[in-house]
């Protein structure tokens, strides 16, 4: 058979020379204007469908677009008094999981969707206002912040040069990002830079990292010091922050709910997946981030009532023909799986309410004939593959 040869096996692509013009066009999948936008756009980390106007700092664009963070006003809308939805402090959002309170100033208008600058612990940060009014309070509440303890100041409306200076740091993130990636390989740290933050006015930057172990990061702060001509913070989060900031898709076929609009991380652990009566396959119960899903906790109340309705696993089932073991349940369907002492080939499918009744039966003394007489299905016990133990399970556990 004659060796088929790759059309590219003569090309050198290491130049920057674009491999798009030598894509087949029936191949090439096109991209729409719309996409193509949406990708180009580093403002979508900011809650930007597009990159703000220079020249227009309060605009209702600035409100709601594509923000992670983002939360209803259902008091503005009652109809009541603007005055009695008034309140001295307001909610200014940054990058898509960053949010902070902030004092209003005594003199001036602010609305929600304005791009506003805030005080910071050194210069100034640039911001967008996410919420006014009573609703704030309720936010206090909700992070279980007091009123006091606010200090930070919201100074005014960006002018034309702060959204400019924002404008040209913001598009320096993702090149900064990796710029350090390269310096932390060649300084030979084991740690992995996940997501850069700039200042508003652009004096400081945060670099987001992920590290398994302490790491002696201060030759890369002062090379990155040296470099960018900035002051640096160095903030190490974990594997699931870094999931949340880095974005995808899961294999329920969504946007990653870290990455769309899950904020608080909750452990989960192997008791979970066990309640849930979940195959311990730590291929399937792992997210992106190779821990156990946060999806797991959303129905773990549910199952945890509807179990109760259950008889223990040890309860046995006694009938003429022997003595009948637990083998499994189906929560949702109220189900439950047994197979008799002497033979586990064979299981059978026997509803709670019949269940419950040959357990009275064998309370007073009686037993039923046999258990197919009771059985919906009766199925062979097959072999589901590859078996995991709970310490495999363990391994990814959320501790």
């Amino acid at each position: 058979m004659e060796k088929k040869i790759n059309k590219f096996d003569d090309k050198d692509f290491s130049q920057g020379e674009n491999l798009e013009q030598y894509l087949d066009a029936d191949i090439r999948t096109p991209i729409s204007e719309e996409s193509k936008k949406i990708s180009e756009n580093t403002f979508h980390t900011r809650g930007l469908t597009a990159p703000p106007d220079i020249d227009e700092s309060h605009c209702m664009k600035y409100k709601l677009n594509c923000c992670k963070l983002a939360t209803q006003d259902w008091i503005g809308e009652l109809e009541i008094d603007a005055s009695f939805n008034e309140f001295p402090v307001c909610e200014v959002r940054f990058k898509n999981c960053h949010k902070d309170f902030f004092i209003l100033p005594e003199e001036g208008k602010f609305n929600v969707g304005d791009i506003v600058a805030v005080e910071s612990q050194s210069g100034h940060d640039i911001g967008i206002v996410s919420l006014l009014g009573l609703i704030v309070k309720k936010q206090l509440t909700k992070k279980r912040a007091k009123l006091e303890e606010i200090t930070k100041k919201l100074y005014r409306h960006a002018r034309v040069a702060d959204i400019d200076k924002w404008i040209s740091t913001i598009e320096l993130e993702n090149t900064t990002m990796l710029s350090s990636r390269y310096i932390a390989w060649d300084l030979n740290l084991n740690m992995k830079v996940n997501d850069v933050e700039y200042q508003g006015d652009g004096t400081k930057a945060i670099f987001y990292y992920t590290a398994e172990d302490r790491v002696d990061f201060r030759e890369l702060i002062k090379i990155l010091a040296e470099q960018f001509k900035i002051r640096i913070e160095m903030r190490q989060i974990g594997v699931r922050q870094e999931a949340a900031r880095l974005g995808g898709i899961g294999t329920c076929g969504r946007e990653l709910c870290c990455a769309s609009w899950l904020t608080g991380f909750q452990s989960v652990s192997t008791v979970t997946a066990r309640t849930q009566q979940l195959t311990l396959n730590p291929q399937k119960l792992a997210g992106m981030c190779g821990k156990l899903k946060c999806c797991l906790n959303f129905e773990q109340s549910t199952y945890l009532e509807e179990l109760k309705a259950f008889p223990p696993p040890n309860v046995h089932l006694l009938t003429q023909k022997g003595k009948c073991f637990f083998n499994k349940i189906d929560i949702m369907k109220k189900m439950i799986w047994y197979h008799y002492a002497n033979d586990n080939s064979t299981i059978f499918a026997i509803p709670l309410k019949k269940v419950n009744e040959i357990i009275e039966m064998n309370n007073v003394g009686k037993r039923p004939e046999t258990l197919e007489e009771f059985a919906v299905v009766n199925q062979k016990k097959v072999d589901e593959g590859i078996s995991y133990s709970l310490d495999d399970l363990k391994k990814i556990e959320d501790k």
